[in-house]
Order: C-alpha cells, then sequence, then structure tokens
C-alpha cells in the first residue's frame, strides 16, 4: 500500500502543477510572451488564458502602461565649451511586446544611450544661453529622435523633460553676479524714470499755475482800467456837465500841485511849462475879486476913488473879444 499511495501523491502534485501551468491569468495592461521549444508563439492578453503545459512556456510579462524613467546627470559640451549637467526624463509606453522582447535585449538601457547621444548633439549646436531658455526646444527635438528610433522597438515615447541644466559653478557666480547688476540697472532705470516723470508733472502744475495766474492777473488789469476808464469817463462828463471856466481848472490843477510833489521818492519836481498860464489865469481871478471887494489890486484904486473899471486877464486862451469888464463898485 505504501508504494501506491507515493505513486498517487505524485500523481497528484504533477496534475496540480500541470493545472498551474496549463492556465495563466494575466493582468490588466499587461502582457506575456509565450514560446513553444524556444520559438515565439503568440502574445497573451489580460484574462484567463490556456497554454500547453511543459511544453509552451512564458518568456516575459510586460507592463503596457506608461512608465516614467529618470536618467542621471549626464555632462554635455555646449556650443562655446561649457560643460553642463542635464537630468532628464522619459515617459514611453510599450506598445509591441513581441518587438520589445526581440528587436532589442534592453530596451530601458536603449533609450538611456539614445538619450545621452541625441542630446549631446543638439545642446552641442547650442550656446549656453540659448541651452537655458530653450527647454521647449530641446524637448521636441528629443522626443522626435526618440520617438522615430523607439519605434521598430514596439516603445512609444510620450514626453521627454529636462529636469535639470547645471552649468559649472563659476558660470553660476557669473550668471548671478550679471543677473544682479541687470536687477540695479533696471532699477536705477525706473528710479530715473520716476523721477523723470515726477519733475514733468511738476513742471506741468507750475506751468498751469503761472498760466492761471497770469490769466487772472490780465482779467484783474482789464477790469482795474475799465474802473478807471469808467471813472474817468464820469469825471470827464461832469466837468462838461458843470462847463467849468479857465479859473476853476486853474485853481483846480494849483491844488493837484502838492499832491504830486508827495512822497519820499521825490527828490527832484519839475515844474510843467503850464504853470505860468495856470498862474496867470489865478492871478487875474483874484484881481478881479479884490476889486470887487474894494481892496487895492493890481491896476485897481479903493472905494472912495469910485469910478474906475479893471480890464479882465487875457489867459492866453480867449480871444480879445471874450474878455469882459467888471463894473467897479461905488
Amino acid at each position: 500500500m505504501a508504494p501506491v499511495i507515493i505513486v498517487l501523491i505524485v500523481l497528484v502534485v504533477l496534475v496540480f502543477i500541470a493545472l498551474i501551468k496549463t492556465i495563466q491569468v494575466i493582468p490588466q495592461a499587461s502582457a506575456a510572451i509565450v514560446e513553444r521549444f524556444g520559438r515565439y508563439t503568440r502574445t497573451l492578453n489580460a484574462g484567463l488564458n490556456i497554454v500547453v503545459p511543459f511544453i509552451d512556456t512564458i518568456r516575459n510579462r510586460i507592463d503596457l502602461r506608461e512608465q516614467v524613467v529618470p536618467f542621471p546627470p549626464q555632462p554635455v559640451i555646449t556650443q562655446d565649451n561649457l560643460v553642463v549637467n542635464i537630468d532628464t526624463v522619459i515617459y514611453y509606453q510599450v506598445t509591441d511586446a513581441r518587438a520589445a522582447t526581440y528587436e532589442v535585449a534592453s530596451y530601458i538601457q536603449a533609450i538611456e544611450q539614445l538619450t545621452v547621444t541625441t542630446l549631446r548633439n543638439i545642446i552641442g549646436g547650442m550656446d549656453l544661453e540659448r541651452t537655458l531658455t530653450s527647454r521647449e526646444e530641446i524637448n521636441a527635438a528629443l522626443r522626435g529622435v526618440l520617438d522615430e528610433a523607439t519605434g521598430k522597438w514596439g516603445i512609444r515615447v510620450n514626453r521627454v523633460e529636462l529636469k535639470a541644466i547645471e552649468p559649472p559653478t563659476s558660470i553660476q557666480d557669473s550668471m548671478e553676479k550679471q543677473m544682479r547688476a541687470d536687477r540695479d540697472k533696471r532699477a536705477a532705470i525706473l528710479q530715473a524714470e520716476g523721477v523723470r516723470q515726477s519733475e514733468i508733472l511738476r513742471a506741468e502744475g507750475e506751468k498751469q499755475s503761472q498760466i492761471l495766474r497770469a490769466e487772472g492777473e490780465a482779467k484783474a488789469a482789464a477790469l482795474r482800467a475799465e474802473g478807471e476808464a469808467q471813472a474817468v469817463r464820469t469825471v470827464f462828463e461832469a466837468i462838461h456837465a458843470g462847463d467849468p471856466d479857465q479859473k476853476l481848472l486853474s485853481y483846480q490843477y494849483l491844488q493837484m500841485l502838492p499832491k504830486i510833489a508827495e512822497g519820499d521818492a521825490n527828490k527832484l519836481w519839475i515844474v510843467p511849462s503850464e504853470i505860468g498860464d495856470a498862474l496867470k489865469g489865478l492871478s487875474g481871478a483874484v484881481g478881479n475879486f479884490g476889486a470887487m471887494g474894494g481892496g487895492s489890486g493890481p491896476g485897481g484904486g479903493s472905494g472912495a476913488g469910485g469910478g474906475k473899471t479893471v480890464p479882465a486877464q487875457n489867459d492866453g486862451r480867449t480871444s480879445p473879444a471874450e474878455r469882459r469888464e467888471k463894473p467897479s463898485i461905488d
């Protein structure tokens, strides 16, 4: 009985192993390569699959999801002979499990080396400044080359990103100094523009203020002149309405002379030539008044003398026909 039981146990184990090898469950977004006697037979897709045990073997299980692979920094020489370290990140996806298994030995290593060589070709035609500012251009060029080369491997490169571009330490110091100088320059320019704008606005304000002040003074002067003209016109009309004679005008002229001479600045007083005519007219008026009052005057007698008439003084402005005689007082 013991040998029979051992044989049965061995048979059960073999059947169990055969069932395990016959039934293959492939997860979603995965694929498996089946070989029969070392030759490719078929590709197992996601789900339950049946294979021939001990004849069919699973060569490789491949993940069909998009993969992200970061590559270590690679030294690259720019066009201006500067060495920069560039970190890259590749986003790829296996589209053909058979080609990824049989067309290339290790597609990860192949993608890495292809990325390094392509990156050196692209960066070698750019200077440092363009390299630092042209990441999108570098990414697009690198992705185009990788996608074309990896297509026959059953791999699609979706994206290529430059994670970091690190120039040498000395170049970084120089760039920091340059950026600091540029910031200082921009700050000085902005400050100068602010001062210039402030001066312009202040000058415009002063200009407007002077214009308004000048307009106000002009209007005030015009109103003042108009008022003086109106006053002169009123005085002139009043004088003509009163019909004054030459004697009254001469007397008013003499009354205005002290006012003309007022003021500390009047060190020199020039007597006008018309003063003689005014004095003649005034002396004639005083003489006539004395003759009428009975007092002695030039050319006149006393009240007891009676009967003598005094001719009126000619002021030089009236004709002899206009001379009038005042009767003497008896």
